[in-house]
């Protein structure tokens, strides 16, 4: 349920997940996986890719215009590369 009372917009959760695309190294995960998952004998773990995650709070009239703005947002700013990351958006009513 989202919370608001009858004269305010609602409020949204929307995490930004910035990761390399697939093709595109990813030194981190990699040395992850390799200086302290193998290492530390947990051969089953194939593969690890790191991602960053932004976290934003928005007003907006529903979940589709928050998902919107906040992808706006984050191109217009350049708040990510789209040559080389994409851009996942996840919207959370509080």
């Amino acid at each position: 349920m989202t919370l608001f009372s009858q004269n305010s917009v609602p409020l949204y959760k929307v995490h930004i997940i910035i990761e390399n695309k697939p093709g595109i190294s990813d030194p981190e995960g990699d040395t992850i996986l390799h200086d302290l998952v193998l290492k530390a004998s947990f051969p089953s773990v194939s593969k690890i890719r790191s991602a960053k995650m932004l976290k934003f709070d928005i007003k907006e009239k529903n979940k589709n215009t928050a998902k919107k703005k906040i992808q706006k947002l984050c191109d217009e700013l350049r708040i990510y590369n789209p040559m080389v990351s994409k851009l996942t958006v996840q919207v959370f009513e509080l």
